[in-house]
């Protein structure tokens, strides 16, 4: 199994850092900007025992097309514009996304002579900062949908990125699994989604409803205020399902099931 240092570097180059291509998609601002943009970006944080000497994850963008590449380096090549944020290492990387940001934490910044593409990446950085930053929901109701969306995302992947970095109880879980869909909803919100199916020690997480098949288990919120209260730790779980905020399409035991593994993953992240 892998170290704590490295399963929460893992949801930050897996979960957090691909939110980037949603939140630019989302927000009118910062979609604006990058219409016009062509360059790779890529976050990294230096590793001896890295495949290539550090573990990163890149985006293509071409204007309103974002590629992201999760948990992959990319190395310039040519003429292309190229900024990476450059991290010393594992620990480095994870206390700076986790708001110890020193001296010690700060990244390498290359393509700083790209200043348009330096600076709103750095935007969209910021604002994604700021948005998962958050301890109370925000009152913009287009905020909320993002957010929700956001968290689902993260959640998912985090979950599917711990079982492929060999956590116990998540690997223990996902090898026991039939083939089965767990999924993420909020009513009256069909673009704000998100599932993970599990299938012998495999996992895919994914962005919006699944519709190859009924999902196993639905954690499904009423609105998006009582989404946010569980995935904010405002509200308690208990209260929420006898309350009807919070439905659990299934057997109980599996949502507390799916609940704890989502506190696992936000226990790495914070």
């Amino acid at each position: 199994m892998a170290t704590d240092a490295i399963l929460t570097n893992k949801i930050f180059l897996c979960g957090a850092l691909p939110l980037l291509k949603t939140i630019v998609a989302d927000v009118p601002s910062l979609n604006a900007k990058f219409k016009k943009i062509h360059c790779v970006y890529q976050v990294s944080c230096r590793d001896p025992e890295a495949p290539d000497g550090k573990y990163a994850t890149h985006f293509v963008v071409n204007g309103d097309e974002w590629k992201v590449h999760a948990d992959k380096v990319a190395w310039r090549v040519g003429k292309q514009k190229y900024v990476e944020l450059e991290f010393k290492s594992v620990d480095a990387m994870n206390a700076f996304f986790k708001g110890n940001i020193s001296p010690a934490t700060l990244p390498k910044m290359k393509g700083l002579n790209f200043i348009k593409e330096f600076a709103f990446f750095m935007m969209a950085l910021l604002k994604m900062a700021d948005l998962l930053g958050l301890e109370t929901p925000p009152e913009d109701e287009d905020t909320k949908r993002l957010l929700v969306k956001c968290y689902f995302y993260l959640l998912s992947v985090g979950i599917s990125t711990l079982n492929k970095q060999g956590h116990q109880a998540i690997h223990e879980w996902a090898l026991k699994s039939p083939d089965r869909v767990y999924a993420w909803k909020v009513d009256n919100e069909d673009s704000i989604s998100a599932y993970i199916r599990v299938k012998a020690g495999k996992t895919k997480a994914g962005k919006g409803v699944y519709k190859r098949a009924m999902p196993f288990f639905t954690m499904r919120f009423n609105s998006l205020d009582s989404a946010l209260g569980i995935l904010m730790s405002t509200d308690d779980m208990l209260e929420s399902v006898r309350e009807g905020k919070l439905i659990m399409e299934g057997a109980p035991e599996f949502g507390a099931q799916i609940g704890d593994f989502m506190l696992q993953v936000g226990a790495l992240a914070k």
